[in-house]
């Protein structure tokens, strides 16, 4: 590739994180409030239909991976995902019975659970070949998310809640169209599936860190649903509350820009550990239900969660697998946080929110934070610091 073509190919990549994520923050936000007031769903069905994406993505991200390790062709199989993802929005924006719409979630999520793995890996791939800041990439997908928040607000004032679909569909659409233009993938090469999932999942660093993960992305992920909650309750609106989304995505743009400055003057361990500290004592302020004001402010400290913890993740879960797994890898990584995490905090933060309040579902999200911060520690001197050798050792 000469000097025009690797930044036309970055330019695509970043042109596709912000295609993806505008159509996540257009539809999310405003999901559960389609479904309550123009499906008239009731609180238990909704609950349901939310929860079946992270159950379905737990399952699914590591089959697409290991389908593109098999295939050797993940730019086919993503643009499979999108026709998936777009074909479910339109059909969300069709039907109105309960049995439908989970039905719809779950297709929704079978496709949509392999577009970050899979983009994710590629981006790495041609990062590590060509150069630049993987994290300069995929900052494009904070600034689309916080950009589709507003913009989804005001669309559906004007024209209606079901513009959120149309939006979502969109997006997706323009990033099957970017994706037939990304590099293309080397050849096939066929590699022992199930040896290969089973040599990553021996690895005990690896799967300590799959654990870790767990208990640090699971609670980020699972405060999408409840901080809209933990707003209203403490006197917000629901402008409010969008407001706050738009502090908090987009404050990971930079933090995502500078993130392999971070990462080499501090370490891989370093980072993820900062990044896993600020998040539990995030979690803990909010157990004692402070003033809106501080709530608002805090919001940018999730740049520092997700901008430093997400490009620090990825490079030491790609430095654990052999080359012909690494998407695998990255899959195993992304359901253990954004699949059985998110589930798993989802599903225990409701049931504390109905008998206790939404305070104890921060008490709870800080409890397992800090838990993931210590076993962090534990493991600093072993996994992480070989995940740093072997990257270096890659560098030079």
């Amino acid at each position: 590739m000469g000097t025009k073509e690797i930044k036309r190919a970055r330019s695509l990549f970043q042109a596709f994180n912000f295609a993806v994520f505008f159509g996540f923050g257009a539809l999310y936000p405003l999901l559960g409030v389609y479904l309550q007031q123009y499906a008239g769903l009731n609180g238990g069905q909704i609950g349901n239909i939310m929860s079946a994406g992270p159950i379905v993505m737990l399952l699914a991200q590591p089959l697409w991976g290991m389908l593109c390790d098999y295939t050797q062709r993940p730019r086919h199989v993503l643009l499979l995902t999108l026709v998936m993802t777009v074909i479910a929005g339109y059909l969300y924006a069709s039907v109105e019975h309960y049995a439908v719409f989970l039905i719809i979630a779950i297709g929704l999520a079978l496709g949509q659970s392999a577009l970050i793995p899979i983009s994710d890996s590629m981006a790495l791939s041609f990062v590590q070949k060509h150069g630049g800041s993987y994290g300069g990439i995929r900052l494009y997908g904070a600034i689309g998310f916080a950009l589709a928040g507003v913009i989804s607000g005001k669309a559906t004032d004007l024209f209606g809640m079901h513009t959120i679909f149309y939006m979502y569909m969109g997006a997706m659409l323009t990033a099957a169209s970017i994706t037939m233009l990304l590099p293309k993938e080397g050849g096939a090469m066929r590699v022992d599936i199930r040896a290969g999932a089973a040599h990553l999942l021996r690895q005990r660093d690896f799967v300590l860190f799959l654990l870790c993960t767990f208990l640090i992305f699971g609670p980020v992920n699972a405060n999408n649903t409840y901080f809209g909650l933990l707003i209203m309750q403490l006197g917000g609106t629901l402008t409010g509350v969008g407001f706050a989304f738009l502090l908090a995505a987009g404050s990971e743009a930079p933090f995502m820009r500078f993130a392999s400055g971070f990462i080499g003057k501090m370490g891989l361990q370093r980072v993820l550990i900062l990044a896993a500290a600020v998040a539990s004592a995030r979690w803990l302020l909010y157990t004692v239900e402070p003033p809106l004001s501080v709530v608002y402010a805090t919001t940018v400290v999730q740049g520092v969660t997700v901008g430093l913890f997400i490009p620090a993740a990825l490079q030491h879960v790609r430095s654990m697998a052999p080359a012909a797994m690494q998407v695998t890898a990255v899959s195993l990584y992304a359901a253990a946080g954004g699949g059985l995490g998110a589930w798993f905090c989802t599903f225990v933060g409701g049931i504390l929110m109905e008998r206790f309040g939404v305070a104890s579902v921060y008490v709870f999200f800080a409890l397992l934070t800090f838990s993931g911060v210590l076993l962090f520690l534990a493991q600093g001197a072993g996994g992480l610091q070989k995940g740093e050798l072997t990257q270096k050792e890659s560098a030079s």
